[in-house]
């Protein structure tokens, strides 16, 4: 008989990983979507240092997806 505890911890490591493959693809779309819009901004003529902090949350979401993409790879 299986031990009903493993199955369940099973059960919650796969849905854990999901998760957070899940999250990786909604921060790597973000992070897209804020650079298109970073770039358009930059054709229309914004400067680099008007955009700063909208480069530096990209910069912060590229990290956050890195870090979780890492997680997820080292726990397959």
């Amino acid at each position: 008989m299986a031990n009903p505890i493993l199955g369940e911890l099973a059960t919650e490591v796969s849905e854990t990983v999901t998760v957070m493959q899940s999250a990786t693809v909604l921060i790597n779309g973000f992070s897209t979507k804020l650079q298109t819009a970073i770039a358009a901004a930059l054709a229309n003529g914004a400067t680099e240092v008007e955009l700063a902090p909208l480069s530096d949350l990209k910069t912060a979401l590229d990290v956050s997806s890195n870090e979780l993409s890492a997680a997820v790879a080292a726990n397959p």
